[in-house]
């Protein structure tokens, strides 16, 4: 469990129209009506084909510590709005709902649940505010972060971002998003301490200048770290000054120790250019094992440009750009009403109209599967009613786009696999969080088994979210009924 949001008092964190929703709910006598909410989003930043799923862990935290201060009753008490007997309520909430996430790392894309909540509406309706700000951030790092990994093409990428990071929490969970989206390291250090996330790290530009010379300064740190020296030589002079005596370091301290230097580290300039010299510089001084690190500024799209350029990097420290998704610096998941139970327990579904088509949401409880072809890459995803199998056993399966319905494909010899499962019933936790290592590697899994043209960092393919002929057939009704079942 994640010890920085169960040490915090969060409850009150939620925007103020769920308190008078809730507090209307349960004055209206609907409050314990069984409402039925899917988080999902809109549209993948940066134009990508595809984004990450994370930040489910801290959602469970939220919940596990879910309770109404004898604070915070007094406060709701002194807006003079809510009922004695609605904040009586509160005194007493206890979480009960039933709530479905894909695991962490999962690739996902727009119009599919992520998360769908079923219980009283008073309840499904406090999860809102808090349930998209956690996985909104931390998906939109994760998605950030695997781009930038990506356009590294297998050289190691340190996020570097913290005191760029809007806020601690920011800083904290970034770092965690980026490792899950495929970052090796970070340099924030409480984030190795709470997650097991690799802290990496050398020297500031402050340390070269404290030192009467540079070499002094290099020498300095050779001592100090003689089997991990990782030199930063772009403070004064690059080429005439600080790789010159980084050489000298490594020959006159390191060497001597019986360690290898670890390399060189430069932040400024024009990468490419200084990167090809200082490699030739190093290869011919005897230290062909030494690492290029490059940080200033970097994200994929400059990242895959150095490189084609002929760039010589081993690996990237990634900072303001990874942590603020500078580009793109919105995750647009939403949190949507898709359907209610009658007195009897019957599903009704609900949808959301909108003259903005993307608005529109795709109704009812639902499961979503995602298929794979016979060579084990996934072909598509499929929502369908929760009474749907789709099962390889039963024949070919035809997938239809769903809004163009003549574009179709029959599928053969291939795989399903549902994407949601259960983390709370009635209220009670039933799943356990995964170290993020693990969540680390399946992400990578993940990704793995999409096609190649959906990983394109420009114009990439559309990986298609269809839905079950029964499924489309409600929503064309309750389209053509102006959303009335």
């Amino acid at each position: 469990m994640d010890q920085l949001v169960s040490g915090l008092d969060l409850t009150m964190l939620f925007d103020y129209y769920e308190m008078t929703m809730m507090n209307g709910y349960f004055e209206n006598g609907v409050g314990n009506r069984i409402a039925y909410f899917d988080m999902f989003f809109r549209h993948v930043p940066d134009e990508g084909g595809f984004a990450i799923f994370a930040g489910l862990e801290q959602v469970i935290s939220y919940i596990e510590n879910l309770h109404f201060s004898e604070k915070d009753i007094e406060f709701l008490a002194s807006k003079k709005i809510f009922s004695p007997e609605f904040l009586e309520y509160l005194r007493h909430f206890h979480f009960t709902c039933d709530v479905w996430a894909m695991p962490e790392g999962t690739a996902i894309f727009p119009g599919e649940p992520i998360v769908t909540v079923r219980g009283p509406v008073l309840e499904a309706q406090l999860l809102e505010t808090m349930l998209l700000l956690t996985i909104n951030h931390q998906s939109l790092i994760a998605t950030k972060a695997n781009r930038i990994v990506r356009a590294a093409k297998g050289r190691p990428v340190a996020e570097f971002g913290a005191r760029r990071a809007h806020g601690y929490s920011a800083a904290i969970y970034g770092a965690r998003a980026a490792y899950i989206g495929g970052c090796a390291s970070t340099s924030c250090t409480i984030t190795d301490r709470d997650f097991g996330v690799p802290a990496s790290g050398t020297m500031a530009h402050s340390w070269v200048q404290m030192f009467p010379t540079e070499y002094e300064a290099f020498a300095a740190y050779a001592k100090t770290y003689p089997d991990s020296c990782l030199l930063l030589i772009d403070t004064y002079d690059v080429l005439g000054s600080g790789l010159p005596n980084a050489i000298r370091v490594f020959r006159d301290v390191v060497l001597p120790t019986g360690n290898r230097p670890l390399g060189i580290r430069i932040d400024s300039g024009d990468i490419t250019y200084l990167t090809q010299k200082v490699r030739k510089v190093l290869d011919e001084e005897g230290f062909p094992d030494a690492k290029i690190v490059i940080s200033n500024s970097l994200d994929e799209y400059l990242i895959r440009d150095i490189l084609n350029q002929g760039a010589c990097i081993d690996s990237f420290g990634v900072g303001e750009r990874l942590i603020t998704s500078r580009s793109e610096p919105v995750f647009g998941g939403v949190y949507k009403l898709v359907a209610v139970e009658d007195e009897e327990g019957n599903v009704i579904p609900k949808i959301k109209l909108s003259e903005n088509v993307t608005k529109i949401t795709n109704p009812g409880f639902k499961k979503v599967w995602r298929l794979y072809g016979a060579d084990g890459e996934a072909v598509a995803d499929v929502l369908t009613l929760p009474d749907e199998i789709i099962d390889p056993a039963d024949g070919p399966y035809t997938i239809f786009h769903p809004a163009y319905t003549w574009k179709t494909k029959k599928l053969e010899n291939f795989t399903a696999r549902q994407l949601l499962v259960p983390i709370y019933q009635g209220g009670r936790l039933v799943y356990d969080c995964p170290p993020v290592k693990e969540v680390r590697v399946y992400c990578e899994k993940e990704i793995s088994l999409l096609w190649s043209e959906v990983k394109r960092l420009n114009n990439p393919h559309i990986f298609y979210v269809d839905l079950s002929p029964k499924l489309w057939e409600i929503k064309e009704r309750l389209l053509k009924n102006k959303g009335r079942a």
